[in-house]
């Protein structure tokens, strides 16, 4: 059977409560990075709001940003990145009360029964994913056509020579847009490819080496000698790995750095702000992301992530949002964002790869 998308059914704005509701109300934001009191506030559901007698949906959402009047469009905008003057919406309630609807429902499936009682709703090692797989592989080979699917990797994946060759064929495949992970994914790959450990432990046999604490720290090093990732792949002749096959396929890459890095290597965003710019860049266009065994960048691609995206063709499609972790505290964290967006399994990430491209076929 064919994967198809959930159809998304907007509110009916011909009715009550809609046509009765106030517009919004707009207040300038009285200096840079200061929004004006009583602002609103975004959710990752979609949202409309009522201006010139028009029920305007936000296009590009961010929960725990603030929605902006601007060019007869709403704009959602991080704090920071306000200017004074910017015309921001205002307003807590969510029913229509000012002008404002949260819409949390455009993607449900008619029919579809919700238990008030019923054992295993929770995603834990006890709950069986198969079906979880067997969806995965549906919807990635729908959106290697049609979408675009963002990968957010922890450092595990390095550590493990089949975990590194399975993502590595699912990127050669065309199963990914792009990656956001940090300084120790990138090094450990690398160092991987150049030396064959993985802080200091041979990737092959997981047995450590002699000075191999010294490994990624010379990897490191030689990156920074040739100047670049890319200079480095070419002169020392690396020819496998993560990173590799990103450079090879011309997939784009987001290096968020953290005050734990060592060295870093030379592409690492230091700067925490423009990491989230360029991470925000990629989320902008995801329409299927998936999370790896990394709290951190989870967390905040998280943040950056709606349950929605409005296409170029003006369709709202879902967004799907998986977090893949041996942690079930991590895991139902962030399926506590919304049963829309986050789908959780509990299993080491290094199998779930190796199972993943087993599926696909790569």
């Amino acid at each position: 059977m064919a994967f198809e998308l959930r159809k998304y059914t907007a509110p009916d704005f011909s009715r009550e409560p809609f046509v009765s509701a106030p517009e919004v109300v707009i207040r300038e934001a009285p200096k840079d990075a200061v929004a004006p009191e009583q602002y609103h506030a975004m959710s990752i559901y979609p949202e409309y709001f009522k201006i010139g007698g028009q029920w305007l949906l936000a296009e590009e959402s961010r929960m725990d940003c603030v929605p902006v009047y601007e060019d007869g469009a709403v704009r959602v905008r991080e704090f920071r990145l306000l200017k004074k003057g910017d015309k921001v919406i205002c307003g807590r309630t969510e029913n229509c009360e000012e002008g404002i609807y949260v819409y949390p429902f455009g993607f449900e499936e008619p029919g579809r029964s919700h238990e008030t009682f019923a054992f295993r709703q929770g995603r834990s090692r006890e709950t069986a994913f198969s079906r979880d797989y067997d969806a995965i592989y549906d919807l990635l080979r729908y959106e290697k056509e049609h979408g675009y699917i963002l990968w957010v990797m922890g450092p595990a994946f390095s550590f493990d020579y089949d975990a590194r060759e399975a993502f590595s064929r699912i990127i050669a495949g065309g199963y990914a847009q792009a990656v956001l992970a940090g300084n120790a994914l990138a090094t450990h790959d690398l160092e991987g490819a150049y030396l064959k450990t993985a802080l200091g432990q041979n990737i092959y046999t997981q047995e450590n080496q002699p000075n191999g604490h010294y490994n990624h720290l010379d990897t490191i090093n030689r990156v920074k000698f040739h100047g670049s990732i890319p200079a480095f792949i070419e002169a020392e002749h690396i020819d496998n790995g993560i990173i590799y096959n990103l450079e090879k396929h011309h997939v784009p890459y987001v290096l968020a750095g953290s005050i734990r890095d060592d060295g870093p290597l030379p592409s690492v965003y230091g700067n925490v702000y423009e990491a989230q710019d360029a991470m925000r860049a990629c989320v902008r266009n995801a329409t299927t992301v998936i999370c790896m065994a990394t709290m951190l960048h989870t967390i905040a691609t998280g943040n950056m992530t709606p349950s929605y995206r409005v296409m170029p063709d003006g369709t709202v499609r879902q967004i799907y949002f998986y977090c893949i972790d041996i942690s079930e505290f991590m895991v139902n964290k962030l399926a506590d964002r919304g049963s829309l967006s986050s789908h959780g399994i509990v299993t080491n990430v290094q199998d779930f790869i190796v199972n993943v491209a087993k599926g696909l076929g790569v």
